[in-house]
């Protein structure tokens, strides 16, 4: 139909942790949600995944984002703009890109915490 009906899932080292809410049929969606988790010390990345949400068979990966804890310490106020997918599956073509902001934060009791904020993406 020319559109999808898109929603991101945000994963710390694989482990899914955040779902926004589905766009329903689009290719330019807007969130604007932010989320605040708590990381654990050794955590090597996040990626966010931008998903179709499919209601009669599995979702599909229109593709992925993943910032490593170096680009974040490369970035200590946050990493924040568009930032271009990358495919999930090698036989795959992606186009597209995604707006966020991801910083990672201390907060009281020496705990670091990610602040997350998905925006839109086309």
């Amino acid at each position: 139909t020319g559109s999808s009906d898109p929603y991101c899932i945000v994963k710390v080292d694989d482990e899914a942790i955040i779902r926004t809410a589905t766009v329903w049929k689009t290719l330019s969606p807007f969130w604007g949600e932010e989320y605040e988790v708590h990381l654990q010390p050794t955590f090597h990345s996040v990626s966010i995944y931008v998903m179709d949400e499919d209601a009669l068979s599995r979702d599909d990966v229109i593709g992925k984002v993943c910032i490593t804890r170096d680009m974040l310490v490369e970035h200590p106020k946050g990493y924040s703009g568009w930032v271009s997918l990358s495919e999930v599956d090698p036989d795959e073509e992606v186009q597209g890109e995604i707006h966020l902001r991801v910083e990672v934060r201390d907060s009281q009791g020496g705990r670091r915490r990610l602040r997350c904020t998905v925006l839109e993406a086309r």
